[in-house]
């Protein structure tokens, strides 16, 4: 999880539910505008940055580079090395993220239904009495 002043109310409130809620701690280390997409990548296969990079282009390497930090801090990625020159980093799923790909294809399924459920009753409720 991202660095946060651990005197703060809301890091104490945070720990507090994560420490009482498995899922709570679940999201939470999930969290984040990028991370999930990150993860679905790695899913399919493992990658360097610059080929993570190309595949979710909207992202800066900044933030590409702090939410890989988050993942592989948390354990949800493996980052390995290779002695060579140049040098040459890949990333890849953990055995602890491999056991979550069920839930995340049921979460997925769950977002699509979900979101056109909603957008069809909004369209009911914006739709001119006949």
């Amino acid at each position: 999880m991202a660095k946060r002043k651990e005197t703060s109310t809301n890091h104490m409130n945070r720990e507090y539910i994560n420490d009482e809620c498995g899922i709570a701690y679940a999201i939470d280390i999930m969290a984040g505008r990028w991370k999930l997409k990150i993860l679905y990548k790695l899913e399919k296969k493992t990658m360097r940055f610059r080929e993570l990079k190309e595949r979710i282009p909207n992202i800066t390497d900044r933030m590409l580079t702090l939410h890989l930090q988050e993942l592989e801090a948390d354990g949800l990625i493996s980052r390995t090395v290779y002695a060579e020159v140049p040098p040459r980093v890949e990333y890849q799923l953990t055995e602890s993220a491999l056991l979550l790909i069920p839930v995340w294809d049921q979460m997925n399924e769950w977002g699509h239904q979900h979101r056109e459920k909603q957008r069809q009753s909004v369209d009911l409720a914006v739709k001119p009495a006949s």
